[in-house]
């Protein structure tokens, strides 16, 4: 008999084994909705399949008589270009900080004790001066994003660049090479794809400080729509928009894995996609 330690399902009995708990929580769901229906056919807390399904669809596929807009889509787009500018800001910083504090002594000393200080604040906590110093606007969402991540990053990127073998910089130096041609020719290549996965980890917070900012201060967007609603307790929009939200986040993590196999074929980061 094979200890469960060392069993490897074969690749039906994987799929089979990863569907299994969505499936028994499908039917939890179904049940608890159908006894509540029972007892209350206007019962809000666990609306049926049915009707998540025309609250959807009136989302989704009819325009709005207020706006003329489609709302689901409407509120994707905005979310998505918020999510998008504010990870993109991010990367951006976190690979700059990562890459000098950890090839650049000088830099290190300089700079890692201030982005661990600012990675230990609570993003969330700096929501309403964001709102006081940028406006209820665009930017203070995005900088809410920029600001959450962009420490997370940083450090991930500067403690994989101290990872390089000392060997391949002493290899640069010997052939002459100086202190930029080093970050680009050793550590750039080699920390680029370490980005990707620090993204992909970055990601869930991401949609933490999105949907907290929308909830607070906006006029559209998927984190607005759920608490607008919320006074009306209609579960059978705000569950459908979660659903709607683990599936984009699901992509997009996707959608990060698969550029990153594409552009850097060679990197191997030891089976933790």
């Amino acid at each position: 008999m094979k200890r469960l330690t060392t069993y490897i399902p074969k690749p039906a009995a994987n799929l089979f084994l990863g569907f299994l708990p969505f499936v028994l929580l499908i039917m939890l769901y179904a049940a608890g909705s159908n006894s509540r229906l029972a007892e209350n056919p206007n019962d809000k807390l666990l609306p049926s399949f049915s009707k998540m399904g025309d609250t959807i669809h009136r989302v989704a596929m009819e325009p709005s008589k207020r706006t003329g807009e489609y709302i689901l889509w409407k509120d994707t787009a905005s979310s998505l270009q918020r999510l998008g500018l504010g990870v993109l800001i991010a990367a951006s910083i976190g690979l700059l900080l990562g890459i000098l504090t950890g090839a650049l002594p000088l830099f290190n000393s300089a700079f890692t004790p201030l982005v661990t200080v600012i990675s230990l604040v609570p993003p969330l906590a700096l929501l309403p001066i964001l709102f006081i110093v940028m406006g209820l606007g665009e930017v203070s969402k995005v900088a809410l994003i920029t600001i959450g991540i962009a420490p997370m990053i940083a450090r991930d990127v500067h403690r994989r660049a101290q990872e390089i073998p000392t060997q391949q910089l002493v290899k640069a130096l010997t052939l002459g090479a100086n202190s930029m041609q080093i970050i680009i020719r050793v550590f750039l290549p080699q920390l680029l794809p370490q980005l990707f996965n620090a993204l992909r980890l970055a990601m869930g917070a991401a949609w933490l400080f999105l949907i907290a900012a929308e909830a607070i201060a906006s006029t559209d967007g998927l984190g607005y729509r759920i608490f607008l609603v919320r006074r009306y307790l209609s579960m059978d929009l705000i569950l459908p928009y979660v659903a709607w939200i683990t599936l984009l986040a699901f992509i997009i993590d996707w959608l990060l894995l698969k550029l990153n196999q594409k552009l850097f074929p060679w990197f191997d980061d030891g089976g933790k996609s």
